[in-house]
């Protein structure tokens, strides 16, 4: 799903349409893959090989690896780690 080019001075309405499972994914990227989008990528495409993977997440896979390259996208167009703006 392609992003709608950022405003300049308001990087954060798009924050504001970050969705709960997308927060979620960027909370478990930091926690269990030390901020690698990469790394949480490969685990869940192993997963979904049935191959070895090192964490069990609860969320569809598919809509996971979608929700994370819409983030990485995310953070490129705004030069942000999303990590620094967790809703408390």
């Amino acid at each position: 799903m392609a992003l709608p080019a950022p405003q300049a001075d308001r990087p954060n309405s798009l924050l504001g349409t970050m969705t709960t499972e997308e927060w979620m994914l960027v909370r478990l990227r930091d926690q269990l893959y030390g901020g690698h989008w990469d790394e949480m990528r490969i685990d869940l495409e192993q997963r979904r090989r049935g191959e070895p993977y090192i964490f069990k997440l609860v969320h569809r896979i598919e809509e996971d690896l979608e929700r994370i390259a819409r983030l990485q996208e995310l953070e490129t167009r705004l030069g942000i780690n999303l990590g620094t703006h967790l809703p408390k």
